[in-house]
């Protein structure tokens, strides 16, 4: 996942809101564990029958290309 703000990252806060600050992350916000879990909620309930072999990135856009 892209940057999720948990326990894990607290000793990279400042560098993570710094690539924030300068547009790396398209919704300019840090990711919450929420944000996963309604992604697993969706795939998990079976509402994509015609998906397959998808890759779902949940990062906020941080694997998009700049523009």
């Amino acid at each position: 996942p892209g940057v999720i703000k948990t326990d894990m990252t607290s000793g990279v806060t400042d560098k993570y809101d710094a690539l924030i600050e300068d547009g790396l992350c398209v919704t300019k916000r840090w990711g919450f564990p929420d944000d996963i879990g309604k992604a697993v909620g969706s795939l998990a309930s079976g509402d994509f029958p015609y998906s397959t072999g998808q890759v779902i990135m949940v990062d906020g856009g941080l694997t998009m290309p700049r523009l």
